[in-house]
């Protein structure tokens, strides 16, 4: 089985994005406010959006499973208060409830949390509880940034996040570390807040004790960690002159990245430097480059082509495609 450990539901249908922007207009006059009762989206529309999408690729590039979950770019934790995010958040992830229910073969949910800047992470432990024993979820999406590109929450190594991680190891769930929209000009949302982000939770993660307190506290960095296999010997000298542990041993049982880099050489160079039991195949398919790299005419993002170009062997191919997904997502059994 190939497992598909990163895809959002970037083709929902167009009434999530018209209830959003009333949701959105209703900050301003309350009026305008929707109730998530008043959206409606029939099964019919479900199947349409993701039958010519993320079903027609998954059959197109051989690919089994997704582990699916909101649009990260719509969370959008910076707009409302914590009241809109979490109304919000369930209405996207009971979304994704009904798409694992159309297709359980086929897609298993991560949910959206409600965070919101300025608020406790534990107050998404609620939702993150309803979604994994009510919804049958097995992950989350966590946003190191809600303020949308300011950086004005405590490192996720921080106390301010623990009782959230508690919450996590109790629920014996992973999160991906994934922002979502920026608001700030000076970072373009998935060609620079994305990779900044990525990145920077590596380093985070590096100069702090938290898997000693979490040792069973399960984290993955998307889009390939960002820049850091590119910088991997910085970072391990950082570590060096920081008396930090080994990477390879800091990262071990916690931080794993995933295969969402888009061309042959990058996956070769994390495939290179990473060790392999810490890499998830993903495609986030569909996502953030959905067109045809004139050099080889192919999408960028179908990335199963580039490990199976890799010169891994059939052994090391399929820890990536689903053996390591399994020990990430211990919940894919009850799935």
């Amino acid at each position: 089985m190939i497992i598909d450990c990163h895809g959002h539901y970037t083709t929902a249908p167009a009434e999530l994005q018209k209830f959003r922007e009333a949701q959105i207009s209703g900050l301003k006059d309350p009026v305008l406010t929707p109730s998530a009762s008043s959206l409606h989206i029939s099964d019919d529309q479900i199947r349409e959006s993701l039958e010519k999408a993320q079903l027609k690729l998954q059959r197109e590039r051989g690919t089994d499973l997704t582990i699916f979950s909101p649009r990260a770019s719509a969370m959008a934790h910076h707009i409302g208060n914590e009241s809109t995010s979490l109304e919000w958040s369930r209405v996207c992830n009971d979304l994704i409830k009904r798409v694992c229910g159309l297709y359980p073969e086929n897609f298993v949910g991560v949910c959206q949390l409600p965070q919101s800047p300025g608020v406790a992470p534990v107050n998404s432990a609620a939702e993150l509880e309803r979604c994994v024993r009510d919804l049958g979820f097995i992950g989350c999406n966590l946003n190191p940034d809600p303020s949308g590109g300011h950086w004005n929450s405590p490192p996720l190594t921080d106390r301010h996040w623990y009782p959230l991680y508690e919450k996590m190891v109790e629920l014996d769930v992973p999160a991906m570390v994934h922002v979502s929209s920026s608001c700030n000009p000076n970072f373009h949302a998935t060609g620079a807040h994305y990779i900044n982000a990525d990145t920077t939770a590596f380093m985070q993660f590096l100069t702090a004790d938290l898997f000693k307190d979490f040792p069973t506290l399960r984290m993955i960095i998307p889009h390939g960690g960002g820049a850091v296999p590119f910088h991997w010997g910085r970072y391990r000298g950082l570590a060096q002159d920081l008396k930090r542990p080994p990477l390879e041993e800091l990262m071990k049982n916690n931080v794993f990245f995933d295969t969402c880099v888009y061309h042959q050489p990058g996956i070769d160079l994390l495939l290179k430097v990473m060790p392999l039991d810490n890499i998830l195949f993903g495609s986030e398919m569909v996502g953030a480059v959905r067109g045809i790299d004139p050099r080889t005419g192919r999408y960028y993002d179908d990335t199963k082509r580039y490990i199976e170009g890799s010169a891994l062997s059939a052994e090391d191919k399929k820890k990536i495609f689903e053996g390591n997904a399994r020990r990430v997502f211990p919940r894919l059994a009850k799935a």
